[in-house]
């Protein structure tokens, strides 16, 4: 599944909603982006019912208003839109020593420590096996 990268107001609503952990209301949704920026009630309410008709928004009815919340984690967002990068490469291989080389050390050691967590946590001949 290919994962398209979120425009800036998704973008905006989908940060509230992952940094909030809770449901959230457009009207809340709408006052923090306004705290920035000027946006119209009515857009916001779009894009939330677009990022719901998406699956980034799962939504409950709470009296008159909707209650959106995140149904993926944004760190899901994030490797999902890497491994569709990835996807795209010819040499695998080589565009991930490139992407590596241009890490700093601090997240070349995050990874090295992500790679050790996912070769302890997958079962012998799982999919993936040459972490």
């Amino acid at each position: 599944m290919r994962v398209r990268r979120l425009g800036e107001l998704e973008a905006e609503i989908m940060d509230r909603v992952w940094l909030w952990e809770r449901p959230a209301s457009v009207r809340e949704i709408v006052d923090d982006i306004n705290r920035g920026r000027t946006v119209a009630y009515t857009t916001v309410m779009t894009v939330a019912d677009i990022l719901y008709r998406k699956g980034w928004l799962s939504r409950e009815k709470s009296g008159r208003a909707w209650m959106y919340q995140a149904v993926r984690s944004r760190e899901e967002y994030t490797a999902a839109l890497m491994q569709d990068a990835l996807g795209d490469s010819q040499d695998r291989r080589a565009t991930l020593l490139r992407f590596v080389e241009r890490m700093s050390r601090e997240d070349v050691e995050a990874l090295d420590e992500a790679l050790r967590t996912a070769r302890s946590e997958r079962p012998s001949g799982a999919a993936g096996d040459a972490l």
